[in-house]
């Protein structure tokens, strides 16, 4: 077999797995469709979903994690970790899946931007930024848990945002942009601030000066950037909003989506790094010349105590901002 009949023969193969896929989520979602609609036909209070609802679900979010697996933004747990995050939130609103489309495509490319730089300072850096299962999880877990709970509540499907007539639907919507928001903040932070800022980052508990890369460490550059980070997430909602939510002219003002995003993102970082100096550790290794998240033997401790990782600082973190902003958005939200 020649060469040209051997690429011809792999085009082919490939083109044939291609068409097997699609007809195949096409009879996924026609069986989730069936099944919606036995579902609402028997309980006569749940609204079906549509079957080009259920192949949008399916089709789009594995588009995305097969597009991050081969940039090496995830590995294949974390491949089929965000496929199975991405059908839910897709599902379940898509002002959600663009909220985690905007955070997980921006949060990608930041982590490979000045990646050479990012070598130098960061003892765990991967090549292009591999996300696994367990970071999947940690930055989307909570999120996940909220699109099913807002399902269970209200059924799939796009709503205003206002308190006064959907208060716990919209309740469940504001902690969802808030845990995505925190997480799009953190990742702008960490990987703008590391590089951009020209002065030297301060410890978020006393203040002091400390080493690039130390966790809990802050920088005005950073702090920007987490609120641009959250602002983004915020905007995305906002504007899917505007494409899909039929009676906004009847309900609340939807652009204070933008700036509780802003502020999800700032406050988010700041609860990160309060969290990352107390309960992390962070070490100088004099032997490599970087900071270290766990003691070595050459290292000399810097700041926090050896008692979570990162993951679990940046799922404390989407936690409590998830928390917090529903009942500051409630308070300041502007009436219909």
């Amino acid at each position: 077999m020649s060469c040209d009949q051997e690429d011809f023969f792999k085009e082919y193969i490939k083109m044939m797995v291609n068409i097997f896929v699609l007809n195949l989520l096409i009879c996924i979602s026609l069986a989730f469709w069936i099944v919606s609609m036995t579902a609402s036909t028997y309980y006569g209070t749940l609204r079906p979903i549509s079957p080009w609802r259920w192949l949008f679900s399916i089709l789009i979010p594995l588009m995305i994690a097969t597009q991050g697996l081969k940039k090496k933004s995830l590995d294949h747990s974390g491949a089929l970790g965000g496929l199975v995050v991405g059908f839910i939130l897709t599902v379940a609103n898509y002002s959600f899946f663009t909220s985690l489309f905007v955070f997980f495509v921006t949060s990608s490319k930041l982590t490979k931007w000045k990646k050479d730089r990012k070598k130098q300072i960061d003892s765990e850096y991967k090549e292009g930024g591999q996300r696994n299962w367990v970071q999947v999880f940690c930055n989307g877990g909570v999120p996940t848990e909220l699109a099913i709970l807002y399902m269970i509540e209200n059924g799939p499907g796009e709503i205003p945002v206002d308190f006064s007539k959907q208060y716990t639907a919209s309740w469940m919507c504001l902690s969802l942009l808030g845990a995505l928001a925190c997480s799009a903040g953190d990742t702008w932070a960490s990987e703008i601030g590391s590089v951009m800022s020209r002065s030297e980052p301060r410890l978020i508990t006393t203040w002091e000066k400390v080493p690039v890369g130390t966790n809990g460490a802050i920088t005005l550059v950073g702090l920007l950037s987490s609120l641009l980070g959250g602002m983004a997430v915020g905007a995305a909602y906002f504007i899917t909003q505007l494409v899909f939510v039929s009676d906004l002219e009847i309900s609340a003002p939807q652009w204070p989506l933008i700036v509780f995003g802003a502020a999800a993102g700032l406050l988010g970082s700041i609860v990160d790094s309060y969290l990352g100096a107390t309960m992390q550790y962070s070490g100088f290794d004099q032997n490599i010349g970087m900071v270290v998240n766990h003691e070595t033997k050459d290292s000399k401790h810097i700041s926090g105590k050896p008692i979570l990782d990162n993951n679990a600082v940046n799922l404390f973190s989407s936690i409590i901002i998830a928390l917090v902003l529903p009942g500051t958005a409630w308070y300041f939200w502007p009436r219909g």
